[in-house]
């Protein structure tokens, strides 16, 4: 799944399927491609707005199959 969003707060690290390793914090606007693992680096709470790629990202697959 594709996102594209802002940082509020927190760190994260998302790590592509190609090898590259993006990290990202506060104030950093970011794209991440499908093909992808993220995680969150640190204690502080991870806190993004996304603008892309937010819509099915909290459902579970049953779901998604149920709004199709």
């Amino acid at each position: 799944m594709e996102h594209v969003g802002l940082v509020v707060s927190g760190r994260a690290t998302a790590a592509m399927d190609n090898g590259t390793i993006i990290e990202m914090g506060p104030g950093d606007v970011f794209h991440i491609a499908p093909g992808h693992d993220s995680w969150v680096v640190g204690d502080e709470p991870y806190v993004s707005l996304h603008f892309l790629g937010a819509d099915d990202y909290a459902d579970l697959p049953s779901q998604r199959r149920s709004q199709q």
